[in-house]
């Protein structure tokens, strides 16, 4: 009996440690690439011809593919792009595919684990058809970048004599954008946090000015106006300390993070407001 149960630990352990250590029939790939600021990567499973015939046979006309072997190839992506100019928003998306002799339509799927057997348009994001051009025999099923410039691109999937491209382009303005946007909320929260640093001490506030004022020019928010406040407060300019109090308040009523210094602002506002006659 302990044997036999032995023995079914054993196998259940093969599915699981000993996979880990032996060759696949398709080997996983990983290829990255930079269009314009925007980084593009995909990872997908490499299954071979092996003598056999492919497209129409193997992988059938007119039904849903992965698009490789194993799991679905999925692909990230950092910024928005158009694939044959249609949009598809910066994410990560499984590809999916409908392999015709002449065309095939790649479909972009929200829903990361999908398969042949469980695939459902539901999840679908985006679909574009592109044709099938002749091509050199390919062993591995391949996926790669070409004809990459700083706004575009075209992304090939080669398998036995078959491939198909798609264009891929990118708006550098809109990533520069966001890209400046998210380095300037960093650099605006340390400039905050140092302004905030010497407040709390007590210490060189004419550098925690400096400090705050460079935060708020990057990106003003409700917590910035109070430390700056705070600032001005201890340098005894109460009147502009008030008007930044009020500021803050009006702001955090549009932030959610604002209820953690609700009780302490209005304390603030209502201790530096006018004696009511």
């Amino acid at each position: 009996m302990r044997k036999f149960s032995l023995v079914l630990i054993l196998m259940g352990l093969s599915g699981s440690l000993f996979a880990q250590v032996i060759p696949q029939p398709s080997p996983g790939a990983n290829i990255s690439q930079t269009v314009g600021i925007t980084k593009i990567n995909v990872e997908y499973s490499r299954p071979g011809v092996k003598g056999r015939k492919v497209f129409g046979d193997l992988v059938k006309f007119g039904k849903v593919w992965r698009t490789g072997a194993n799991a679905a190839t999925k692909i990230s992506i950092s910024n928005d792009i158009t694939v044959n100019g249609m949009p598809l928003k910066a994410g990560k998306y499984a590809i999916m595919s409908i392999p015709e002799s002449q065309s095939w339509t790649l479909i972009f799927s929200k829903e990361l684990n999908i398969n042949e057997e469980n695939y459902t348009e539901d999840y679908d994001v985006l679909r574009v058809v592109s044709k099938v051009i002749p091509a050199e025999q390919t062993e591995s099923f391949s996926i790669d970048f070409s004809d990459i410039s700083e706004d575009k691109a075209r992304m090939n999937f080669s398998w036995e004599k078959t491939r198909v491209s798609v264009d891929i382009a990118v708006n550098n303005r809109s990533a520069l954008a966001l890209e400046v946007e998210s380095r300037n909320d960093e650099a605006a929260a340390v400039f905050q946090q140092g302004a905030e640093y010497l407040v709390n001490k007590d210490i060189d506030l004419n550098y925690a000015l400096e400090l705050i004022d460079k935060s708020i020019l990057l990106k003003e928010t409700f917590r910035n106006n109070w430390v700056k406040s705070r600032i001005l407060e201890k340098t005894g300019k109460k009147e502009e300390a008030l008007k930044l109090l009020i500021k803050a308040k009006d702001m955090g009523d549009l932030d959610p993070v604002y209820q953690f210094y609700k009780e302490i602002i209005e304390a603030s506002i209502q201790k530096l407001s006018p004696k009511s006659k």
